[in-house]
């Protein structure tokens, strides 16, 4: 079942990856891997949730949509694993708000999620919301952290949910396959 997900979850960022390219002249931004590390049911008052979180996503550099130079909202789509084998893949939008050097950066998103050893979540489907802010170098690269939460917004009887707190490093897809 896990591999099934993983396998499913890889090429949906594959495909991701191979479209994003073919746009590169209709964005004034680039497309972003991110790599983030963090906590895990970071505010849980019950140590054994606690576990320590590992992502990968990808950012569109493609705006769906664009108010002026001070809003952008772009998708994205990504993995999480947690040391205690959790696992949950989606994807959804984030809106860019450039202030100066820094990037404040709300996201929302629905996926699939895996227990594993765990904190018991209540649902295969679960939405994550969070909050981003990054310091965005001249190389376009970001450095950034993030307050999320992951629930599945009631749609069964349990929903503990789960705070997640996350340093992230965003860098544009072309260090990896050039222009």
């Amino acid at each position: 079942m896990v591999r099934r997900f993983l396998s499913a979850l890889l090429c949906l960022v594959g495909l991701a990856v191979l479209s994003g390219g073919a746009r590169a002249e209709d964005r004034a931004q680039p497309d972003l891997f991110s790599l983030g590390a963090g906590k895990f049911d970071v505010d849980d008052n019950q140590p054994r949730n606690q576990a320590a979180d590992f992502r990968l996503e990808y950012r569109f550099g493609a705006a769906l949509l664009e108010a002026g130079d001070w809003l952008t909202v772009r998708p994205w789509v990504g993995a999480e694993v947690t040391s205690d084998g959790g696992v949950y893949g989606g994807g959804g939008l984030v809106l860019d708000i450039p202030i100066g050097p820094l990037n404040l950066t709300p996201s929302f998103g629905a996926g699939l999620h895996y227990d594993g050893n765990g904190k018991q979540l209540g649902s295969a489907l679960e939405f994550r919301s969070q909050a981003e802010l990054s310091y965005r170098f001249e190389n376009d690269s970001r450095l950034g952290i993030a307050y999320g939460h992951i629930s599945n917004g009631g749609i069964t009887e349990a929903n503990p949910g789960s705070e997640i707190l996350t340093v992230y490093w965003h860098f544009p897809s072309s260090w990896l396959f050039g222009n």
